[in-house]
């Protein structure tokens, strides 16, 4: 059934003149709305980062493929299309042994005097450093590279990168974990200071169920309310979570370039609109929900 533009008007009224003449409870109201979703949206940040940085590690994990020392030109060509062209692999690399030389150089940095003995007869080898698409990929392609004649030898830190890839799980499941009750918290603590609102108004619905007035006719004007409620507190939540993370991203590009911090044009957009709905959905169920009870005369 079509609902009137004068009963939604009357609605809107009724909820504005509630949300003033409850102005304590209003207050009450927002500010919980807006500290419940500034810890969410804080902590959604920091879950989001803690997978971006988890994933960056995983696809910085590199295969070393070693050649052996009487493979000409060609050959070599030929080992890195086949390299190329198996399944999982991302990138393929050529290090010359010159290369490998000269960066071990730059890892010694003061003391890389120590390797003028060896330029002459450099020990090191020919080499392809392998990038998988994914790391589930890892160890499929070093079984292949083990197989591949021309390859003497496949080094890719087993260990580490066992530890890489349960260290990046942990993040991803703690992070969902935290989240998680982050959210639920937030429900229950919106709806239960809805609640009181509605709470503190259980002798005016009383008296319109008295008088006839239907339970959607006495609920809207509330759920409009908590709607409003909900909108209203993930305002400063947003100003806040917002100029936060760009005050973290300049401090953190500045001081600690290393680390994949997700760029704030990235991820505030949705967090933005993530915050506002979950704020008003919690607003409006939570007065939905509340008004049960107090319906029952």
């Amino acid at each position: 059934m079509a609902v009137r533009f004068s009963t939604w008007e009357f609605y809107l009224r009724e909820a504005g003149r509630s949300l003033v003449r409850n102005r304590f409870m209003t207050l009450a109201s927002i500010s919980t709305v807006a500290l419940s979703l500034l810890i969410l949206g804080l902590f959604l940040l920091g879950a989001v980062n803690l997978n971006h940085i988890a994933l960056t590690l995983e696809n910085q994990v590199e295969v070393s493929a070693y050649l052996e020392d009487e493979l000409e030109a060609e050959e070599i060509t030929a080992i890195t299309a086949r390299v190329q062209g198996l399944t999982g692999v991302r990138e393929v690399k050529f290090i010359s042994k010159e290369e490998a030389l000269e960066r071990l150089k730059e890892q010694f940095g003061e003391r890389k005097d120590l390797l003028a003995s060896v330029e002459k007869n450099n020990p090191l080898r020919n080499a392809l450093e392998v990038r998988t698409l994914t790391p589930t990929n890892v160890k499929p392609v070093v079984e292949e590279l083990k197989g591949l004649p021309g390859v003497a030898k496949v080094s890719f830190k087993e260990e580490i990168i066992e530890r890489l890839f349960a260290l990046t799980k942990a993040i991803r499941l703690a992070g969902l974990a935290v989240v998680l009750l982050l959210v639920g918290a937030t429900i229950f603590l919106i709806s239960n200071t809805i609640r009181l609102t509605v709470f503190a108004r259980r002798r005016e619905i009383s008296i319109m169920k008295l008088v006839g007035a239907t339970d959607w006719f006495i609920r809207w004007p509330f759920v409009l309310e908590g709607l409003c409620l909900g909108l209203l507190g993930s305002v400063p939540a947003l100003i806040l979570v917002v100029r936060f993370y760009h005050w973290l991203a300049a401090g953190v590009y500045q001081t600690l370039p290393f680390i994949p911090l997700l760029h704030p044009d990235s991820i505030l957009g949705r967090l933005q609109l993530l915050l506002v709905g979950i704020g008003i959905l919690v607003g409006t169920l939570g007065s939905a929900i509340s008004m049960r009870r107090f319906l029952r005369v």
